[in-house]
């Protein structure tokens, strides 16, 4: 078996790649050989930076229930499969396949953890957990015909996001990021207004955009201050839909003034489940079909600023801490 390259989170601001050894491929496994995977910036800047909680009540399918330093971290790998058990199907062998992963150069899994790609490229296929993520998103807000929509956050999240909401007849859809890269990918989708969120008069500026506020606000920036802008932007008995994951991060709340009677809903998203009133009829297996087809439409990879071999690690997530103007998707590719 071959070793592999492993990247680890080792402490605030410290990550390194980490060879180990690979155990032998049991009868019903498979060997996958990675092609790339994608940096979640969000959830992964809080690793990087020592700010997610060290607890989580409740583990989805692929962050642990306890987190602590090391940690090898991230859920969006592609690859080729390498090699099969002999209880495998052999059609498996050779096939392109996206499985939730840490950055990896191999790993072992089970067919049931592991996803055949459609007809798409390697690198939109890394995009599958994001589309799934602003797929859930939609679905959690729910947007009526002729409504004004706001989406706070224009990174890969928020971009994602905002191309569906795009394919609705909403009367306005207005976006806001601090970051001008991202303003203009989102402005591309052809959204009314994109607007940076600390430029003075901003409100003032969201609220004209919107005539007179939002129906739907969503909040994907990461920003806990972001939230306290949805709120003061949606109008009466609007909803504000969170998305993203503050961590350890606090957010400090505006709610005695206008909020006390504005009947505002604040509804919290989260992709590891599917909301109680579609569960009845959706599963993850028909959200994933969704995000799929997501995929082809929007084709993301037009949103990969960077690609880092896995060696430059420490490059990449320096280059996310530092300098996060400059990138919207950030990948690792695999050497043989």
């Amino acid at each position: 078996m071959p070793a592999r390259r492993t990247v680890y989170f080792t402490a605030p601001g410290r990550v390194e790649l980490r060879e180990e050894s690979l155990p032998a491929l049991g009868a019903d496994q498979l060997l996958v050989q990675v092609v790339c995977s994608a940096i979640s910036p969000g959830s992964e800047m809080l690793v990087y930076r020592g700010q997610f909680p060290r607890q989580l009540a409740d583990a989805n399918d692929f962050i642990s229930a306890s987190l602590d330093y090391p940690l090898a971290y991230g859920y969006a790998a592609v690859g080729r499969v390498a090699d099969v058990g002999r209880a495998v199907d052999p059609a498996w062998e050779d096939r392109l396949v996206f499985s939730f992963q840490p950055h990896t150069s191999h790993f072992i899994s089970t067919p049931d953890l592991l996803f055949a790609v459609p007809d798409l490229s390697p690198e939109s296929a890394c995009f599958l957990p994001h589309m799934e993520t602003g797929v859930n998103l939609v679905q959690d807000a729910a947007p009526i015909l002729g409504e004004r929509a706001l989406v706070l956050g224009q990174g890969i999240i928020g971009l994602l996001t905002t191309s569906l909401l795009a394919e609705f007849p909403l009367e306005t859809l207005v976006t806001a990021d601090r970051y001008e890269l991202r303003r203009n990918a989102s402005l591309a989708l052809g959204v009314a207004a994109s607007l940076d969120p600390n430029a003075p008069g901003f409100r003032a500026k969201a609220l004209s955009s919107l005539e007179r506020g939002a129906d739907l606000s969503l909040e994907v920036s990461g920003s806990p201050a972001a939230l306290d802008d949805a709120i003061a932007l949606t109008r009466f008995s609007g909803r504000v839909v969170l998305g993203s994951w503050y961590g350890a991060k606090r957010a400090i709340l505006d709610l005695g003034g206008t909020f006390h009677r504005s009947r505002i809903r604040l509804v919290s998203s989260q992709v590891s489940s599917i909301a109680p009133e579609l569960s009845s009829r959706w599963d993850k297996a028909r959200r994933f079909d969704v995000a799929w087809q997501a995929l082809r439409r929007v084709q993301p990879e037009k949103w990969i600023t960077q690609r880092f071999p896995i060696e430059q690690a420490e490059e990449a997530y320096r280059l996310l801490d530092q300098n996060p103007q400059e990138t919207i998707q950030v990948l690792f590719e695999y050497n043989p």
